[in-house]
């Protein structure tokens, strides 16, 4: 297993990962090749993925604002879990962060991923309880598209 970080021609791989994960979400145009790109160039070196016998079976989408830094898209591959492939690649991030100064890291999990909400908890997150999380839409053709 192989953990390294994550560049555009990994972009194929990663989101044929993402359609094979239940639940997972992805936006028509954020989750795009191009918007990718932009954010792998804009967080060089923070994103991740998780390679075996030349396969990617995990990935974390990992930038930050130059105040704060933030997981996204954290997957590994059904097949492949419960072998330290995600906590893996989770320490490589935070290492990442860590070496651009970065002293907090947050992510998102939706309430009803129970197998992603078991994770962090098992590797020492904490599920805050003090605020409300919102968002406000700006392009609304940015599609939402859940996999089941």
């Amino acid at each position: 297993m192989t953990i390294r970080s994550m560049n555009i021609d990994d972009y194929d791989q990663v989101k044929a990962l993402w359609l094979k994960i239940k639940g997972f979400a992805i936006r028509s145009i954020d989750d795009s090749r191009e918007f990718i790109e932009r954010f792998l160039l804009r967080n060089p070196g923070c994103s991740v993925v998780a390679i075996e016998n030349d396969h990617i079976v995990g990935a974390i989408l990992c930038g930050h604002d130059g105040r704060r830094g933030c997981l996204y898209h954290v997957c590994v591959d059904p097949e492949y879990r419960l072998r330290g492939i995600g906590k893996s690649m989770v320490v490589h991030c935070m290492q990442a962060l860590q070496a651009e100064g970065i002293n907090k890291v947050s992510l998102i999990a939706f309430t009803k991923n129970d197998i992603g909400n078991a994770f962090w908890k098992e590797i020492g997150w904490t599920r805050r309880e003090d605020l409300n999380y919102y968002d406000f839409t700006l392009n609304t053709e940015n599609i939402v598209n859940f996999i089941e």
